[in-house]
């Protein structure tokens, strides 16, 4: 079953809106709370179950959920994506309220000297995948789409610079058409889909790694990657350099790392 995503900004328009943004979405009138439970050490070695409350758009007062670790964000995203109705601004919301803690994230973080890498931390049974992307110095992505998914990008170490780019028109030749850059900055959440358009991200610093926490939903396994010169473009398999920390098996094929 797909996930559909709600905007509070209205209904996108583009040539290739995807499919779960063609027709407007609402969140369902309810009256309930959902409630997921967290189980959170104290200093004494105690679990205490913390109760969070996550409400409904059309609510009248929604309690602000900021989860104090990776594991507990984890948590409730599992809880969000229960429904198939989703709010893209409750998800930004709360993906910017965990404050980035690198002992919590760094058995995920593994570089490459060479490109950045994917690194799944959890798959969301099966509504979203959420993996750690670890830039090296002048490390970058390709201009790519994201296959009729939602991302959600959060800075949890550094910098990254992102490029948007209008889709190529079929019809014409030369450069691909820029829209806008701009800098993302520590503990920040980015948000793209294919109706916004198609990006590139950069760690552009010569000095220092960076590290991004991603969320797409629906999970994607190929993307399209395009030549900023002429526009054309590939289908590239998208595979990870680590799942749940451990090293996956080396691949020799051709891959785009977003």
């Amino acid at each position: 079953m797909s996930v559909h995503l709600l905007f509070h900004s209205g209904t996108v328009h583009h040539r290739r809106v995807p499919k779960l943004l063609r027709q407007p979405i609402k969140l369902p009138n309810r009256a309930d709370k959902s409630e997921v439970f967290i189980r959170r050490e104290t200093s004494r070695g105690k679990k205490n179950q913390i109760k969070i409350l996550l409400c409904s758009a059309d609510m009248e007062q929604t309690e602000v959920v900021k989860p104090e670790t990776l594991d507990e964000l984890t948590a409730i995203l599992h809880k969000i994506f229960e429904s198939d109705n989703i709010n893209v601004e409750e998800v930004q919301n709360i993906m910017e309220s965990y404050e980035s803690k690198p002992h919590e994230w760094m058995k995920y973080a593994k570089f490459d000297q060479y490109r950045y890498t994917r690194n799944l931390v959890d798959e969301g049974n099966g509504k979203f995948n959420l993996m750690i992307l670890c830039w090296g110095e002048g490390h970058g992505s390709s201009i790519h789409d994201h296959t009729d998914s939602h991302c959600f990008l959060k800075l949890l170490q550094g910098q990254l610079k992102e490029t948007l780019f209008d889709w190529p028109d079929r019809k014409s030749h030369g450069d691909m058409v820029q829209k806008s850059q701009r800098i993302l900055q520590e503990n920040k959440v980015a948000y793209i889909n294919d109706s916004i358009g198609l990006h590139r991200v950069e760690n552009v610093s010569h000095t220092e790694c960076a590290v991004s926490l991603h969320l797409y939903s629906p999970p994607f396994e190929t993307c399209q990657t395009f030549d900023q010169r002429t526009g054309h473009k590939n289908t590239v398999k998208m595979t990870f350099w680590s799942k749940y920390g451990e090293r996956t098996p080396y691949t020799s094929v051709s891959q785009e790392n977003n």
